[in-house]
């Protein structure tokens, strides 16, 4: 498993991994030190993932219209390995230096939170998956043929690691301002929630077999636990994602991948909250954020149709919604916003996050990443105590769901005589609440896989913006072909009750199978690796 080798040469002095030998390091704290610096380094930070219904680029996702095949290489599976490699190593190696045990146990618990944080990014596109728990010291080093191990028993070394890392791992409340971004107690409890939900959900909807029940009532206790260490939530969503939110100030951060200094443009990310030529959000997604009167669409009395402008769709909705996307002349990268002309996709652009300042100036960005935030542990908590006892209180409600809607001054309240009334469904109401609230956040994917809805959300028509010749430069010459007629038809086929709409995809063109599609294939290479011991995917062969 050539993924797995730690000869490859690391930034760390310069040396290989596995060649760090006592002699020359593993002596003092700060060597331990030094050697865990290595795995915020290779922390990934912004991306836009379009690999779900919710973003598009201007081409189509091939994980998203189900065009992908089997690679031969892939870094889906070698990075999380050379970084679980890295974590390894400092396991392995750590005990050896001279600090107190307490010392060390700090940061062999940044060791541990890493190898679980990055085995949890594998189990979720593979499933089973080798468990490597050594540093491994050579080409011949017989780890290499490790078979693949049930998720079950990964998950449950993930959760070993991450108590270990919730035991020793300093609380946010006491941790040095020079150590900002270093993982904490918090961030360990946090992404046990994340597991546990992760699974518990996985495993219920996909007949794993597993005790589905027991992941769940891990996400619910760790989700108590983090509410008990001092966090809340930021109380200006927009500013949340600016300079403002940074730091230890801001009492939502629980995990962060920091850049900086602030306004230098030292990093661009790959994510770039430029939105022109770069992702846009779909019509589902603007579909799913409610009206001001707390009611769906397909619900509401206050939808505009038909719609006369690209701005109708944003009008009288979750104040969220035009925190998160640019309405028709807000000052924007380029200039006021113009649908169609500056964006990317022809769906709905990006203002969530955006920073006009950085791009005008630098081409670039410094503002930290949130990788988990407060309020992914609340609106996560309502859904592992639904999923688990079958209903959930207004109390619940008012700490979770509401509590995020308050945030932003939207005053209508989520509650169970609310969704009786309105004949609404409780699980899909706190699933679009989680939806809305993390937009371009990294979540989407990975949550209509484990819902195990990609098989209906995917292999569909991907929608737009409303086109409107006075509002943007672009001929509708030049789109013409791609727009619903005055029926809402497309290709001799209803696709959405308005006319003018854009289609960006087919559902033609777009296809998702679930008995291969819910698992990534493993690269070919890794297999041979392996001398076959790693086999392939079912439907992947």
């Amino acid at each position: 498993m050539a993924a797995s080798l730690c000869i490859i040469s690391c930034d760390l002095n310069r040396q290989p991994e596995t060649t760090l030998a006592d002699p020359s390091f593993w002596k003092t704290e700060n060597d331990l030190r030094g050697a865990c610096t290595r795995l915020y380094n290779l922390l990934d930070g912004f991306s836009h993932d379009t690999r779900g219904d919710e973003l598009v680029k201007t081409s189509s996702d091939a994980t998203s219209n189900g065009q992908r095949t089997v690679p031969s290489k892939a870094g889906d599976w070698s990075d999380p390995y050379y970084r679980i490699a890295t974590a390894n190593n400092i396991i392995q190696k750590g005990p050896a230096v001279n600090a107190t045990q307490a010392v060390k146990n700090r940061y062999l618990a940044e060791a541990y939170f890493f190898r679980a944080y990055y085995y949890f990014i594998l189990v979720k596109k593979y499933g089973d998956v080798p468990l490597i728990l050594k540093a491994i010291t050579d080409t011949g080093d017989t780890l290499l043929d490790s078979p693949r191990t049930p998720r079950e028993v990964v998950i449950q070394q993930c959760y070993n690691d991450l108590d270990f890392a919730a035991q020793w791992l300093p609380k946010i409340s006491v941790l040095p301002a020079a150590d900002w971004g270093r993982v904490t107690r918090s961030a360990a409890l946090a992404m046990i929630q994340r597991i546990g939900l992760y699974e518990g959900t996985y495993s219920k909807y996909h007949n794993l077999g597993s005790d589905y029940r027991a992941h769940l009532k891990r996400s619910i206790d760790a989700a108590e636990l983090v509410m008990k260490e001092g966090h809340s939530l930021y109380p200006d969503f927009q500013k949340l994602f600016y300079f403002d939110g940074e730091g230890a100030q801001n009492k939502e951060n629980i995990f962060v991948k920091v850049y900086g200094p602030n306004g230098a443009g030292t990093v661009v990310h790959s994510n770039s909250r430029q939105m022109e030529n770069s992702v846009s959000v779909t019509r589902s997604m603007v579909d799913l954020f409610l009206y001001s009167d707390g009611l769906p669409k397909e619900k509401t009395s206050l939808k505009v149709s038909p719609e006369k402008s690209y701005n109708d769709i944003l009008t009288n909705r979750d104040p969220r919604l035009t925190m998160t996307l640019y309405k028709v002349g807000e000052s924007a990268y380029k200039g006021p916003y113009m649908p169609f002309t500056n964006q990317g996709g022809n769906g709905f652009s990006l203002k969530k996050g955006f920073i006009l300042s950085e791009w005008s100036t630098n081409g670039k960005e410094t503002v930290d990443k949130m990788l988990i935030r407060y309020a992914e542990v609340l609106i996560s908590y309502a859904e592992a105590l639904y999923e688990y006892n079958g209903s959930i209180t207004d109390t619940q409600l008012d700490l979770t769901v509401n509590a995020l809607r308050k945030r932003v001054n939207f005053n209508v309240r989520l509650t169970n005589d609310f969704v009786t009334t309105n004949g609404l469904d409780m699980l899909n109401e706190i699933r679009r609440e989680r939806t809305v609230e993390f937009i371009d956040e990294n979540m989407r994917y990975d949550d209509i896989i484990r819902w195990k809805i990609a098989e209906t959300v995917l292999p569909s028509y991907i929608l737009g913006a409303k086109y409107v010749a006075s509002e943007t430069t672009t001929q509708r010459s030049d789109v013409a072909n791609r727009l619903t007629d005055a029926n809402g038809m497309f290709g001799g086929k209803k696709v959405y009750n308005e006319a003018d709409i854009y289609v960006i995809e087919r559902a033609e063109d777009r296809r998702f199978d679930p008995n291969k599609d819910y698992l990534y294939p493993i690269p070919l290479n890794e297999i041979s690796l392996s001398g076959g011991a790693v086999v392939q995917n079912p439907g992947w062969e």
